[in-house]
């Protein structure tokens, strides 16, 4: 008898195994190399770390795992977390602003910042470091409450547990205010810790990225050792399309001039110029910086690739002037020489170096301003038809309808608009200022059914979007997509007739939908005969002909001619 596939080797399970040997895998080569560099490793994180360890990034990873599993609800519903009350919707709703940063959409968005995170946090706190670069002052016993804080800065332990987290979450929030869009993610912040990163490691940085790959095929090694795919059509939208461009960017800039800050106090850190563009050119392009896009219309997207890899090597060239430029002031004799005293700050008397760092913090500015004026706004929330209600959220289905999540504020340039249309499934709270296509058209005409869970802290319910068609032969889809909710079920959306190709009988044949069924059309001249669509195993006899319904068509029949006139919709 043959042995089942699951219990190979015994009575030990086959994917067992298969785990078992890439972390043990994993864990000899660590071991021989650290065994091979002579405990080096070791002593320089104890150097630098309370007990070698990076607590800073621990905690800090460990707050934004408690946001996904206990503010979204991912502990209880690890795949469909609840998300969209905490996204970044405008600054008349506080709680998307002040959350959005450290919030995700689902447990691949978490796990790929988390592995980010995870490789590129400890060379930010390394280079911070628990043990200050200046000693202590004088004062064993400080009296006052402001002399007390100060003396946080010189705690290791608290500048590993409180002041390295506590730093890291103001500038989450700050990037979530300064980012166009509706955006969650902790990924500003990782871009950030990437920016700090290059300015002290650039090619340390490039390989810290590359350090996440590997952590995320671990994950997945894990979780599934065997997979097996096979070929399928599905909607997908193009990748660059789920991108906050503008995010990443300026959490990566912010990340580099705090970075560039950083290293004026400690000059002898300062990288190579070549590695340091290298670093940044390979950085910025193997994360998709390059990726400049805009909408154009629903489903259409514009890539500007040229233009996005032009700006990122001028923008590497820039990072390169901040942190590894030099202290000549080139601009001073245009200021009449020297300053007159030591407050003096004009701008023409600055060092090259400063100027680099002057120009990134515009550069910065010049990003962040768009977001400032579209998070002003918030949008009216109107949707068509009658939507489905949950607790101040409404839920609907439409198609060609103004995109309010970016029309907010109506531009033209460059021949593009913000004036875009969408279709799909729509949420909407005008108490929040939530407009958003959840679910596209193509999806849902891929899939059939979509959930859309809505919600808020403590609470959250589904809807859940079905669609049901029937498709023409040599012609289009009627179709019907209904909401349901609990035990209301609603349609919502009925989509225009779809004529089959063939005639029967000199007559025309289209099928329509209706709010419960769907129903035939048989059209002669200006004589239009309308029966409900036959089931399976039913006819319907209009004038001389015969419409009969199974297995998933119907088939028209007259004088002995059988004719497939219409197939059910089917869904991956």
């Amino acid at each position: 008898m043959a042995a089942s596939p699951a219990l190979q080797f015994g009575a030990v399970p086959w994917g067992l195994l298969q785990r078992a040997f890439v972390v043990l895998a994993l864990l000899a080569g660590s071991a021989l190399a650290l065994r091979l560099d002579d405990g080096r490793l070791p002593t320089r994180l104890r150097e630098r770390f309370v007990l070698g360890v990076p607590w800073g990034t621990l905690v800090t990873l460990s707050g934004v795992l408690a946001v996904y599993l206990f503010l979204q609800g991912g502990y209880w519903h690890w795949y469909r977390p609840v998300v969209l009350p905490f996204r970044a919707w405008s600054y008349a709703e506080p709680l998307g602003m002040l959350v959005a940063g450290f919030a995700h959409a689902g447990p691949g968005h978490l796990l790929g910042n988390l592995f980010g995170a995870l490789t590129l946090a400890p060379i930010v706190e390394y280079a911070i470091g628990h043990y200050p670069a200046t000693s202590r002052p004088v004062d064993p016993e400080p009296s006052t409450r402001r002399e007390r804080l100060a003396a946080l800065r010189y705690d290791p332990i608290a500048r590993a547990f409180l002041l390295f987290p506590l730093g890291v979450a103001v500038v989450g929030v700050l990037l979530t205010l300064f980012t166009v869009g509706a955006v969650i993610g902790f990924s500003g912040v990782v871009f950030a810790f990437a920016g700090f990163a290059l300015v002290r490691y650039p090619l340390g940085t490039v390989l810290a990225l590359v350090g996440s790959d590997l952590l995320n095929l671990l994950y997945n090694a894990l979780r599934d050792p065997t997979l097996t795919a096979s070929g399928r059509s599905r909607f997908v939208t193009p990748w660059f399309a789920d991108i906050a461009i503008q995010g990443h960017a300026i959490g990566l800039l912010a990340g580099v001039v705090l970075g560039a800050l950083l290293l004026r106090r400690r000059p002898a850190d300062g990288p190579s110029p070549v590695r340091l563009f290298t670093g940044a050119l390979l950085l910025a392009s193997a994360q998709s910086l390059w990726a400049v896009y805009w909408y154009r219309g629903g489903t259409e997207y514009v890539l500007y690739r040229a233009v996005g890899l032009g700006v990122v090597a001028l923008a590497a060239a820039l990072i390169v002037v901040a942190v590894a430029g030099s202290d000549r002031r080139p601009f001073a004799r245009l200021g009449g020489g020297e300053p007159d005293d030591a407050g003096d700050t004009r701008l023409v008397d600055l060092p090259v170096r400063q100027l680099g760092v002057a120009l990134l913090v515009v550069l910065a500015a010049v990003l962040s301003g768009p977001a400032v004026a579209v998070n002003l706004v918030s949008t009216e929330g109107n949707l068509p038809g009658e939507p489905v209600t949950v607790r101040g959220y409404e839920v609907t289905y439409a198609e060609g309808v103004e995109n309010e999540l970016v029309s907010a504020i109506p531009v033209t340039l460059f021949g593009e608009t913000t004036q875009v249309t969408t279709s799909g499934v729509i949420v909407s709270n005008r108490d929040r200022g939530i407009w958003q296509s959840v679910v596209p058209r193509g999806r849902l005409a891929s899939n059939g059914r979509a959930r859309v869970v809505v919600g808020g802290v403590g609470w959250r319910e589904t809807v859940t979007a079905v669609r049901r068609g029937w498709t023409a032969v040599g012609g289009g889809t009627a179709y019907a997509v209904a909401l349901e909710n609990g035990d209301e079920r609603r349609t919502v959306f009925t989509s225009a007739p779809a004529r089959a190709e063939p005639q029967i009988a000199n007559q025309n044949v289209s099928v329509v939908a209706g709010n419960e069924s769907f129903y035939l059309l048989v059209s002669e001249d200006n004589d239009t005969v309308r029966r409900p669509l036959p089931r399976a195993n039913e006819s319907v006899t209009v004038r001389n002909v015969t419409f009969h319904g199974g297995n998933g068509r119907v088939v028209a029949i007259h004088d002995g001619t059988r004719v497939t006139v219409f197939r059910v919709e089917t869904y991956d």
